[in-house]
């Protein structure tokens, strides 16, 4: 299963929630397919995707958090997946798109390649909804179901080890902040 195609089958259903990616392949790939204000690309901070879904998930409960994660980025913050364990938030479907290398950064292999299990680290962090999958049927549908489980899922796809030309976005840093800051004025807090 390709990444790329993996987010353009969920596309359709992140209109409604805030989305936050890790740098690299992930972020290019999702703004390829359109970007929308409730994106949040993470440049320049890998490992931190989680974290920042995670407050946000905390924040705003209100909100479905979809965070985009890579396995390097996971494997660099495994203790994110500790506190997300802690908070539990039932308004966060964390993705770890798991290609077993650096991709975006030269493609150095993960400890997912000789065998990591970040499904078996989450769960057993205490994170009680965890999956991994293979198959674009099994992603689509698993992602489906834990938006509609509210509860704190971690689901991690295998994935090939391609990406993009170009490991970049097309919109500046600091316009997406922007724009995702207006996004949450847009949409304040229900009661």
């Amino acid at each position: 299963m390709r990444r790329l195609d993996a987010i353009h089958a969920v596309y359709p259903q992140l209109e409604r929630c805030v989305v936050v990616t890790i740098m690299g392949a992930v972020a290019a790939e999702l703004q390829s397919i359109g970007h929308r204000p409730n994106f949040f690309y993470l440049q320049h901070a890998m490992g931190l995707a989680s974290s920042m879904g995670l407050g946000i998930a905390l924040s705003r409960p209100d909100l479905q958090v979809v965070v985009f994660d890579g396995d390097g980025s996971i494997l660099m913050n495994l203790g994110a997946l500790t506190t997300l364990a802690r908070y539990h938030p039932a308004n966060l479907v964390h993705v770890v798109f798991d290609n077993e290398s650096l991709l975006s950064v030269g493609g150095f292999p993960t400890a997912t390649s000789t065998g990591t299990d970040i499904a078996g680290i989450a769960a057993a962090a205490g994170i009680r909804r965890t999956e991994t999958v293979r198959t674009m049927d099994t992603f689509t549908t698993a992602f489906t179901d834990a938006l509609a489980a509210n509860e704190l899922t971690t689901l991690v796809a295998k994935v090939e080890a391609v990406g993009p030309a170009a490991f970049v976005t097309d919109l500046s840093l600091l316009e997406n902040r922007y724009q995702f800051q207006r996004y949450f004025r847009e949409h304040p807090a229900q009661d």
